[in-house]
């Protein structure tokens, strides 16, 4: 299995701003998950509840994309997504998945 940690061929580079990432970049045709760059943070709709999820690498042979997920007991797991699925906003917030988010997303530590 070959994992690679650069940014598949089809995706198109872009230049960032001095002042940080532009939303307008996200906005042009339709939004994926395989757009995204290594690190991005995103919400993503697990079984039973949204969590916080950070792109971990991409498998460019099988079009799929690696996503690091936070699990409430304080964990990480891997799962791996379609790089050709399809994203919605919530500001400049990226969110996998259908549904209301900000109702059902993950307690994580309870002490803060």
């Amino acid at each position: 299995m070959e994992v690679t940690q650069e940014r598949p061929p089809e995706a198109p580079a872009q230049e960032a701003p001095p002042d940080g990432l532009s939303l307008s970049s996200f906005e042009v045709g339709p939004a994926t998950l395989g757009l995204l760059p290594v690190g991005a943070r995103l919400i993503l709709r697990c079984r039973a509840d949204w969590r916080a999820a950070t792109v971990a690498s991409f498998e460019p042979h099988l079009g799929r994309v690696v996503l690091n997920v936070a699990s409430p007991s304080g964990h990480t797991y891997r799962v791996r997504r379609p790089a050709d699925a399809a994203l919605a906003y919530d500001g400049h917030l990226p969110v996998l998945g259908e549904g209301q988010w900000r109702a059902g997303l993950a307690r994580y530590d309870v002490r803060w």
